[in-house]
């Protein structure tokens, strides 16, 4: 790969774009529901990231993204982080990483402006992945989707005897 020098800077600055990330997300109206989760807790899963950029890129497969963002979609969901919010922290990962990128590497060759853009692509589709995985995670949690909220409403009016137990006919003309 073209632009390994560039992942290599990013891995290497890895502490400071996290520490930046994690208060931006602190910070956006958009990723209000973030504030709940400890300011370290959002660093430390930023760096993972940035640090294993690399690998991230070139050695994990689709099924090891899979697993990642689903496994932290469900947490992010247990957390009470709204899905909304969710997908703009990546978009913000992302968006945060170029930033940096058009501040720190500048090609002198068109070899390095190649290794750029070949970056800039691996870099979109994996987070493209993550966004989507992200979801899936969501759904999968039962919570994002209008039928999963409506499921949590129903275990919520039964639990305080507004409702009797659903029963599992019901439950299937619902799907």
């Amino acid at each position: 790969m073209l632009g390994m020098k560039l992942v290599r800077l990013i891995e290497r600055h890895s502490e400071v774009l996290s520490r930046g990330l994690a208060e931006q997300i602190r910070r956006s109206e958009r990723t209000s529901d973030f504030r709940k989760i400890p300011a370290e807790d959002l660093r430390l899963a930023a760096t993972e990231v940035y640090r294993n950029l690399g690998e991230w890129l070139l050695q994990k497969t689709e099924v090891d993204i899979a697993r990642r963002f689903k496994a932290i979609a469900a947490r992010r969901a247990e957390e009470g982080i709204s899905l909304h919010q969710f997908v703009w922290a990546l978009m913000l990962t992302r968006d945060h990483l170029f930033q940096f990128l058009r501040r720190e590497a500048f090609a002198d060759t068109i070899v390095e402006l190649h290794g750029e853009l070949e970056l800039h692509q691996l870099l979109n589709q994996f987070f493209d992945r993550a966004v989507y995985y992200g979801i899936v995670g969501y759904e999968q949690a039962g919570h994002s989707t209008p039928k999963g909220d409506l499921r949590r409403v129903q275990d919520l009016a039964v639990a305080i005897g507004l409702m009797s137990e659903r029963n599992p006919t019901s439950e299937m003309l619902e799907e």
